[in-house]
């Protein structure tokens, strides 16, 4: 098995390519060790000294390290990867894929339903393929008085270019598509 690797904006965050399927549908975001239980490969990565944070996309594993250097923990992470793979074990437990479901969180008025469904279309057309190329995931949180609320995960979260990305592509590409859009704000 052969897994590539791929430098994403975030110099914290890399990018593995197993060359096969990893989470078709929706993507899952671990930020430690308690929620990486739902996964015997998050678990698997959370033991290597360093890893601070793992994400699962469609075809991709991004992980999150510290202030450990790469050339330390990569052959770790790239280990365990093959290893899960290779076991044939499943990539979540039974039920986990439903657990991670945040659409319950979401918060708009009413009135402004016509307008949410517009931005989440864009989003899901125009800036999740394009933010999944870098090893993340953008969802939508809510919609008030104007302003988008996102949430950042896998390389865009604490990525250093993730606030231009924020507010030169997403809110200029919301603005000319949906008036009413004023804002984006990361939560």
């Amino acid at each position: 098995m052969f897994i590539q690797t791929e430098a994403t904006p975030n110099p914290q965050t890399l990018k593995f390519l197993p060359g096969r399927d990893v989470l078709p549908g929706e993507p899952m975001d671990f930020r430690n060790e308690e929620a990486a239980q739902t996964s015997p490969l998050a678990t698997a990565l959370f033991t290597i000294d360093g890893v601070t944070g793992v994400f699962f996309g469609g075809d991709f594993i991004a992980v999150t390290k510290g202030d450990n250097e790469w050339s330390h923990i990569k052959p770790a992470i790239l280990g365990s990867i093959m290893e899960h793979f290779m076991s044939g074990q499943p990539l979540l437990a039974e039920g986990a894929q439903d657990a991670n479901s945040d659409t319950n969180d979401e918060f708009f008025e009413e009135a402004d339903s016509e307008m949410v469904e517009v931005i989440k279309e864009l989003i899901d057309t125009r800036v999740r393929p394009a933010v999944a190329m870098d090893g993340g995931d953008i969802i939508f949180k809510g919609f008030k008085q104007g302003t988008v609320y996102l949430h950042m995960q896998g390389a865009c979260s604490g990525c250093p270019s993730s606030t231009a990305t924020l507010k030169n592509g997403i809110e200029n590409l919301l603005r000319h598509f949906v008036p009413g859009v004023e804002d984006v704000q990361q939560i």
